[in-house]
């Protein structure tokens, strides 16, 4: 039985998708350069600034659960080009610089647009392309997934040095033109149209509980944890997704078929993407204020001094995805965590108001080093073992728990800094603005390691499973699919 759905042109599709999620990916942290100008431009203070970080991925994780529904209601050309229209949409919105509102509405309809794409992406490669080049292809995958929100400051600290923040919503709706013109013609439909009934109580309790959550971890950021603007929309979250979760296994057609989590290792190989992303994002944040605010380095500079390890990740991604299948999962995945650990480690041993730049630059290459061999393999391993009907649910729920670990690392980083900055204000009331800004960054980085260590220790359960082509046997009967 062949595993993939024939297409004409698999490899434009692939790039398709692939420079559609990396140029909406690349949105998650293309603003992190920019926030101290968009806070002086439109006087708004740091937490509201930060909304326009905190608001995207909100949006992500409400939305990506959702578009598991719609893949089994609209075409894979029909979400891939409204994805890619959407997304220009706001990034034209964005780019017009009216006014802070104006830039967060168009901030959340771009974001819109990527949770579209981002599932449809992950569904299409594992359709298209045989069980034997899926190591290369998810390789290239996983290369959009930690580049993109990874080469965010790097890109946007050069265009804000050299123009202004706007253009980087300029040349991302160059892109969504461009990809538009070419998906009009390339995309053909692989997408199994079952068009399950729309189950609203699913929607709402989905919205409200991945709303509610990254809302309280984002507000942590800003007040104690005892204010009731964190814990309230916290618990009213983690009741909501309780609620939805029993809902799911209640439903004779879920939204979100949460049988994919009766898999060991798609367990596993999304919690370790889970962790993954937690410290991309952590560190996509922290670096870039350390770089400016306690090295002093302009936006452009601190940059390129992220782009060494950014290069290792777009070296090392195809390498490791042609040798998945030689060496398998756990290898790369306890060999990667013990190269991310060993980067965090040196970011807490060394960062300081003085450190020289070499020391970042070494770090930062370590962790994605280590980053790269952990990413792709996690994510491949963890899709290969579910049955061909259920990597719409398997996509959905991977990518909804990346955006909550990108918007829980964010706001667990940031509140740390805070915390850390307090406390060392406390302690050395004479201490310079750039030695309280190191103090911060560095207790922040205390929690990616931790985060390093249980990853490792994660690392050591994966095993290589056996890949299912046909019907699952946990499967929910679902009316017989039409191919459209």
């Amino acid at each position: 039985m062949k595993s993939e759905i024939n297409v004409k042109h698999p490899k434009t599709m692939a790039l398709i998708l692939m420079l559609g999620a990396f140029a909406g990916l690349f949105g998650e942290t293309a603003l992190n350069m920019a926030l101290s100008n968009i806070m002086e431009q439109f006087t708004v203070t740091a937490p509201t600034a930060q909304w326009l970080t905190t608001g995207y991925l909100l949006v992500l994780a409400i939305l990506v659960p959702i578009s598991a529904l719609l893949m089994k209601w609209y075409t894979t050309r029909q979400l891939v080009i409204g994805g890619l229209v959407i997304s220009l949409a706001g990034a034209l919105l964005a780019a017009l610089n009216i006014s802070f509102s104006i830039l967060l509405l168009g901030r959340v309809v771009q974001a819109i647009g990527t949770g579209l794409l981002l599932p449809v992406m992950l569904s299409v490669m594992l359709l298209i392309f045989p069980i034997q080049k899926r190591g290369v292809v998810m390789g290239l995958m996983g290369l959009v997934i930690t580049l993109a929100p990874a080469l965010g400051p790097t890109l946007s600290g050069i265009i804000i040095s050299t123009l202004s923040w706007p253009f980087i919503f300029w040349f991302s709706a160059i892109a969504y033109v461009l990809l538009i013109l070419v998906a009009t013609v390339r995309i053909s439909n692989v997408s199994e149209i079952t068009k399950p009934k729309i189950d609203i109580p699913s929607i709402l309790l989905s919205t409200i509980g991945f709303g509610g959550l990254i809302f309280a971890l984002s507000t942590m950021a800003e007040v104690a944890f005892s204010s009731p603007k964190v814990w309230a929309p916290l618990l009213v979250g983690i009741i909501s997704l309780i609620l939805f979760g029993i809902r799911q296994n209640t439903m004779a057609q879920p939204m979100v078929n949460l049988r994919v989590f009766k898999y060991p290792m798609f367990t596993l190989g999304t919690l370790t993407m889970f962790l993954g992303i937690l410290i991309i994002l952590s560190s996509g944040i922290l670096l870039p204020m350390y770089l400016k605010g306690a090295l002093l380095f302009s936006a452009a500079t601190a940059g390129l001094l992220l782009l060494p390890g950014n290069a290792v990740n777009f070296i090392l991604s195809p390498i490791v995805g042609a040798l998945f299948d030689k060496i398998g999962p756990r290898r790369f995945g306890i060999v990667g965590f013990i190269f991310v650990l060993l980067g965090n480690i040196v970011f807490v041993a060394t960062i300081s108001s003085q450190t020289p730049a070499w020391q970042i630059v070494v770090a930062f290459m370590i962790l994605f080093f280590g980053l790269t061999m952990v990413m792709m393999p996690a994510q491949t391993n963890a899709m290969n073992v579910l049955p061909r009907e259920l990597y719409a649910d398997g996509s959905a729920a991977m990518n909804t728990l990346n955006q909550v670990a990108g918007a829980a690392g964010t706001a667990i980083a940031i509140t740390l800094f805070t915390s850390g900055q307090g406390s060392y204000a406390i302690n050395f009331p004479d201490a310079s603005s750039q030695e309280v800004m190191a103090a911060g960054i560095k207790n922040a980085f205390y929690f990616t390691t931790g985060i390093s260590v249980v990853g490792l220790i994660a690392s050591f359960f994966i095993r290589k499973p056996s890949i299912v082509t046909g019907k699952s046997p946990v499967a929910v009967k679902a009316t017989e699919p039409v191919r459209n």
